[in-house]
This record gives structure tokens, C-alpha cells and sequence, in this order.
């Protein structure tokens, strides 16, 4: 009998290997269904050429299985749609493109909040792929990511800042990456000031 069946387009979070070689270890995040757990068979020949094997950051049209009610997901086939090759261009945006995952993988998000989440993944890797800015990636993944999941970040981590950083942070999140000036020490010291507020304020896992 065939185990439950799933179709969804979801990004790909990590990669690890298995315990058996004949496997990968891969987490996903869709819209529809948040994070799946899924296994690949690595082929035991070189792939053909016409055959493009799951990256991690890859968006991807997933065909699962599963036969036991979906703790772990087979995947059958797949489709991919989107590659983010020049995320592995840049050492700082693999780090930030690697926390962005951790960041949805260490925290559950509530069902009405996974199409915004994945709407978040997408933007965040597609700007780390061409912008040369990836903590201010961060910084604003970070934020929406707060914010969206319901955390009072405006109402309780906004009054702490100074005029001037308020400035800065407004300037940050609402200024395309392309017309962002701020220098990235200034960026990393407001990104450092927004962690510890989540260390210290929230459940939210960074690490």
C-alpha cells in the first residue's frame, strides 16, 4: 500500500548526511506545510546530465512520501525552480543565508505565519545571492521574522534606541538594499543590540 502522499514547493534549508551512504538528510520549508524532514537516494552513479541533484537554498516542486505519517518524507521526484548559486560566492553571505535557515529550522512557526515565512525565505536568499550587504540581510530577516511571528519588537525593542538609531533602523527597514549608506559596523552593532534582545525578551532560538 502506498504511504501519504505530498506536493509542495519548498526551499531547501540544509543538507547532511544520513546513516546509510544511501541516503541525504535534507529539511525543507513550504507555505503550505512548514518544515519537512525528508530523505534523498544519492545516486549511486553519476548523475545524468539532464539531472539536477537538491542544493541546499534551492527552491524546488517536491513529489513525497511518507510512511510514517509524515515524521520523514521520501522524495520522489523533484523540480527545481530557483537556484541561489552566488550565495556561495561570498563567505558572509553563506554565514547569513546559514543563519536564516537555522533561524526557521530552531523555531516553530504557527500555521497561519508559514506562507509569510517562506515568502520571507525566499526574499532574504534571493538578496544575499546579488547584494553584497548581507547584514543588513540579516538584520531585516531577523526583524520581519519578529515581527511576523508576533513578537512586540516595535513596541518594546524600538523604545531602547536612541533618535539617531531609530533613524537608522527606519532607514534600514523600509530603503532598498541598493540605496542603503549605512555603514556595516553601524549595522552590525544594531544587529547585536536586536540578538540580545531576543536572548534576553523571547523563546527565539539564534543558535
Amino acid at each position: 500500500m502506498p504511504g501519504q502522499q505530498l506536493h509542495p514547493t519548498a526551499l531547501i534549508l540544509s543538507r547532511l548526511p544520513s546513516a546509510s551512504d544511501s541516503f541525504e538528510q535534507l529539511t525543507a520549508f513550504g507555505g503550505e506545510h512548514g518544515l519537512l524532514h525528508c530523505l534523498r537516494r544519492v545516486p549511486s552513479k553519476k548523475p545524468a546530465p539532464n539531472s539536477t541533484p537538491l542544493d541546499i537554498f534551492d527552491e524546488a516542486e517536491l513529489w513525497l512520501e511518507s510512511s510514517n505519517q509524515g515524521r520523514t518524507w521520501f522524495i520522489k521526484e523533484h523540480r527545481l525552480i530557483r537556484r541561489h548559486t552566488g550565495i556561495g560566492r561570498s563567505y558572509a553571505a553563506l554565514q547569513r543565508a546559514a543563519a536564516v535557515s537555522g533561524l526557521v529550522m530552531r523555531n516553530p512557526v504557527s500555521d497561519e505565519s508559514r506562507p509569510g515565512i517562506a515568502d520571507l525565505l525566499r526574499h532574504s536568499f534571493a538578496a544575499l545571492e546579488t547584494s553584497d550587504r548581507p547584514e543588513i540581510v540579516w538584520f531585516k530577516t531577523l526583524y520581519c521574522f519578529l515581527r511576523d511571528e508576533g513578537y512586540p519588537v516595535k513596541q518594546q525593542w524600538w523604545p531602547l534606541l536612541d533618535e539617531t538609531d531609530r533613524g537608522i533602523v527606519a532607514q534600514l527597514l523600509s530603503q532598498p538594499l541598493a540605496a542603503q549608506t549605512t555603514d556595516n559596523e553601524t549595522v552590525a552593532r544594531l544587529a547585536d543590540r536586536l540578538e540580545d534582545w531576543v536572548k534576553a525578551e523571547t523563546e527565539i532560538r539564534l543558535a
